[in-house]
């Protein structure tokens, strides 16, 4: 069985975001309950990206700017991803949207899981992530984390996650990790 190595991607790169105690907590779930797959944590705001600034369209792999071949380099290096999400006005945050968009083949026949919170649990942001997902040819599981702002977190700001996420996490790594391993015999594949 070949181990998959999934990237836990921050999403928000907003001062005093939840976004990042969220990914913390996945990463240490994840960790613990590790099967055949190893994770990192990969977090938007390291990267500095700036809005798309590629003169070329991400699908024909020409990228001119150091920035985006340390980020293509990052994304590449993983089977699967888990992307945690918040959700601004009713979709994805900016930056994740734009790092996302940053690139294309890299994101090609991996797997994808989401974990998203706000005011509805982030669950609109996820609607839309999954549309981005199928574009770049990647597959989604079904199992989801929502973590909604009254039940999760201490004041509607500190992250404090229920048994009840916590449970939730469980199958949505397994799946992830399930779809990334099938999915890395598609992508080893002579001419894929």
């Amino acid at each position: 069985m070949m181990k998959a190595k999934i990237g836990i991607i921050a999403g928000s790169t907003r001062p005093g975001r939840a976004g990042r105690a969220v990914a913390d907590w996945v990463y240490q779930q994840a960790s613990e309950c590790a099967g055949d797959a190893a994770f990192e944590l990969i977090d938007v705001a390291d990267y500095g990206l700036p809005l798309l600034d590629e003169p070329l369209p991400p699908s024909l792999g020409q990228y001119s700017n150091e920035h985006t071949k340390t980020w293509a380099e990052a994304i590449t290096a993983f089977d699967g991803y888990i992307f945690v999400t918040g959700e601004y006005n009713h979709s994805v945050p900016g930056a994740l949207k734009n790092a996302i968009d940053f690139l294309y083949s890299e994101w090609n026949n991996k797997s994808a899981g989401f974990v998203s919170y706000g005011s509805a649990g982030g669950i609109r942001a996820v609607e839309h992530l999954r549309l981005i997902a199928a574009d770049l040819q990647m597959a989604d599981v079904r199992a989801q984390v929502a973590l909604p702002l009254a039940s999760e977190f201490t004041n509607y700001t500190d992250f404090a996650p229920t048994e009840q996420a916590t449970q939730a996490l469980g199958p949505l790594l397994d799946q992830v990790e399930a779809w990334a391993r099938a999915l890395k015999t598609l992508r080893t594949k002579p001419g894929a």
